[in-house]
């Protein structure tokens, strides 16, 4: 029951956080899951919530969505995230950087982490300063967003962050906004979650979950779709220029956590 309580909570808060930012609901969820799961299947877990919450906020706001957006983001990004994925394989067999603790708790240093780490923080400042906050983003480039948006994503999973710092750079309604993230989002965690649905299955043969694992899943889906449904009733309330400065913090922690090994 406790563990039930524990993810709920997590996946409702998350996703309603998310349906504003963009991004966020596997790097809060992921933590939780590791708790009651092996590394391995809280990735798995993760995914499969991650992908059933931009399946709803597809169908519950996704025709705000910005077509031509999500053709020219979101094609480079499927694209991309293909081949961040295959290099992963290989950025995996790279040594860690270094490890230290603090209040117990031991942090790792990648060279994956460390660099979308300063990335993320990078980006984060086009949403926090001023001066880099009032730039725009023409939609003819929004192809070298999408490809860089992907290519993250299929390397470390944290495409959205990314996806969001341009999308918030063209000039859209926050219904938009909302809109096209949920498609974008959708159309990535699609592949991955088929990629790894075949890799599993040929390395397993049968699904790695218990029936119990399964139930702690569902109730973070389920929870997942509370949270979206209670944020979308103040969708229409929140200005762009929140969502910008939500996006901006969240880059900056999340960058930082990455890059220092935390997450």
């Amino acid at each position: 029951m406790t563990a039930h309580l524990v993810v709920a909570l997590a996946a409702a808060f998350a996703a309603a956080l998310t349906l504003f930012s963009g991004f966020g609901l596997g790097t809060l969820l992921l933590p939780v899951f590791a708790l009651f799961f092996p590394p391995s299947l809280a990735v798995a877990a993760t995914a499969v919530v991650h992908g059933a919450n931009n399946l709803f906020k597809l169908l519950l706001v996704g025709r705000r969505a910005d077509r031509s957006l999500v053709v020219r983001f979101g094609v480079p990004a499927i694209g991309a995230a293909i081949v961040g994925a295959a290099l992963l394989a290989v950025l995996g067999e790279l040594a860690e950087l270094g490890r230290y603790r603090i209040v117990g708790r031991e942090a790792v240093v990648t060279p994956v982490g460390l660099v979308l780490g300063l990335l993320m923080i990078v980006f984060s400042l086009f949403e926090l300063v001023p001066r880099l906050r009032a730039l725009r983003v023409e939609r003819q480039h929004l192809v070298v967003g999408g490809i860089l948006s992907g290519f993250f994503g299929g390397l470390s999973g944290h495409q959205g962050a990314l996806r969001s710092t341009f999308l918030t750079k063209v000039g859209i309604s926050t219904e938009a906004f909302v809109g096209t993230n949920a498609a974008i989002g959708f159309l990535v965690d699609a592949l991955r979650i088929a990629v790894y649905a075949v890799t599993v299955g040929l390395a397993h043969g049968a699904s790695p979950f218990a029936p119990e694992d399964w139930r702690l899943v569902a109730t973070a889906v389920v929870a997942a779709f509370a949270g979206v449904v209670l944020a979308k009733k103040s969708v229409h309330k929140v200005e762009m220029t929140s969502v910008r400065l939500l996006t901006g913090v969240l880059l900056l922690t999340i960058g930082a956590l990455l890059a220092a090994g935390w997450i």
